[in-house]
């Protein structure tokens, strides 16, 4: 039994490290039995509690990656351990094919609080954006002669799913294990003439992220995105809007779609909504409301755990101030980090709310990252010439001025790099 199982108090630090270090007492290392999904750096980490997280050794890190963005409230906030601990001694998982209350209330809170008809409850975004493509098309089945063809735009990044990895860039994958799955094509972003001259009878949606977070956080325009929903209302088609990245309050409203002032006919929602744990949401208005029974779900679809979690986010980000608070801290750190890349000479900075993309001046976004984790700073780089910013939602402003200093460090350090390898010095 896991020393852990029956303890209803946090673990201290020192117990978790014990634990750790008793689980390696073996000949074979741990990470060797793991399927080699993703590089990752050494850390073992072992807790977390709001911007921070310490490994194994007790070494601490600030973390302005959170998950990607999914640790929306940071690491275990109480509100969130609250609700898992007390749903979890009362019911786990009653099955798809029964209702649980809290499936029921979450499902009615996210649905008025985004004026959207109906929703349905899955693990992750990429299953989300799958599921967006099946209801795109069964909508086609039934409202367009049976248009099934999706436009999606260049550099988009929709989940690793074969309907949304055929909706993605080429690109952004190394495998797309061929063959992909037909009926997809992709035009530029951020532009409408491109857009409009690719729609055929054949086409059922337009699908495309408001910001694009993988191609180094590149929002659409205002123009461009209200000109998107205009010709989907004019020649009869749906609009998806993938908000996984940019929904929950990351950019400072609920919805991104919000600030553009567009509606669209089908949402996508992940990352956030779970506040760590795997939640995530198709949402869809109006006649895109056309699932039958049985022709979507899955064993864990919006079972009560994982329900308790999007309530106590969803509920969080609702109250109070929360969202002003993420709007007033955005500013803060675009702010910080325009001037520390002007005091680096770096390039454009992008984004809005709490989630931002720092273009920088070569492709070493990697060595940066590295050089980071050095100081103690988590970051991450979709692409090799960016650093990406999603800290907690909650994250306060001592917090961003330490990772501005732990940052100009590590450029400090890279930039030390780079003059000792072109001196031939070994660093």
């Amino acid at each position: 039994m896991n020393l852990f199982s029956l303890r209803r108090t946090p673990p201290s630090l020192d117990d978790l490290t014990a634990e750790y270090r008793q689980s390696t007492r073996h000949d074979s290392v741990p990470h060797d039995y793991l399927m080699p999904a993703i590089e990752r750096p050494a850390p073992v980490f072992v807790r977390g509690q709001g911007s921070r997280v310490w490994d194994a050794q007790g070494q601490a890190y600030l973390d302005f990656s959170q998950g990607g963005g999914s640790n929306c409230l940071g690491h275990s906030p109480g509100v969130l351990a609250r609700a898992l601990s007390d749903q979890a001694y009362g019911l786990l998982n009653a099955g798809v094919g029964f209702h649980n209350q809290g499936q029921l209330n979450l499902a009615q809170r996210l649905c008025e609080t985004t004026a959207c008809d109906q929703v349905h409850f899955f693990n992750s975004g990429s299953e989300a954006c799958d599921g967006a493509i099946k209801l795109a098309r069964k909508w086609g089945q039934l409202y367009r002669g049976g248009a099934c063809r999706i436009i999606s735009v260049s550099n988009a990044c929709h989940g690793s799913g074969f309907g949304a990895m055929a909706a993605s860039t080429p690109g952004v994958f190394d495998n797309r294990f061929e063959p992909q799955l037909p009926g997809f094509s992709q035009v530029p972003f951020n532009d409408l003439a491109a857009l409009h001259a690719a729609v055929d009878a054949k086409t059922v949606a337009i699908m495309l992220e408001p910001i694009q977070n993988a191609a180094g956080v590149i929002p659409a325009s205002g123009h461009y995105l209200k000109g998107v929903e205009r010709l989907c209302r004019e020649l009869g088609i749906l609009l998806i809007l993938d908000e996984v990245q940019t929904g929950m309050g990351r950019c400072g409203t609920l919805l991104v779609e919000q600030q553009y002032g567009v509606r669209a006919d089908i949402i996508t929602l992940g990352k956030g909504l779970g506040g760590g744990v795997p939640l995530a949401a198709l949402l869809a208005r109006g006649r895109a409301c056309c699932f039958a029974p049985a022709e979507i779900g899955g064993s864990h679809h919006g079972n009560a755990l994982m329900c308790s979690a999007g309530l106590a986010v969803l509920d969080t980000l609702l109250g109070g101030h929360f969202l002003a608070h993420v709007r007033e801290s955005g500013q803060y750190l675009q702010d910080g980090l325009t001037r520390l890349a002007q005091r680096h000479d770096q390039g454009e900075l992008r984004g809005t709310g709490l989630l931002w993309g720092l273009t920088l001046g070569d492709e070493w976004a990697d060595a940066l990252v590295k050089a980071a984790r050095q100081e103690g700073l988590l970051l991450d780089a979709p692409k090799a010439d960016c650093l990406r910013f999603t800290p907690a939602l909650n994250v306060s402003k001592s917090d961003i001025d330490e990772m501005l200093l732990r940052l100009g460090h590590a450029f400090s350090r890279v930039r030390t790099a780079q003059v000792h390898c072109r001196k031939g010095i070994a660093v």
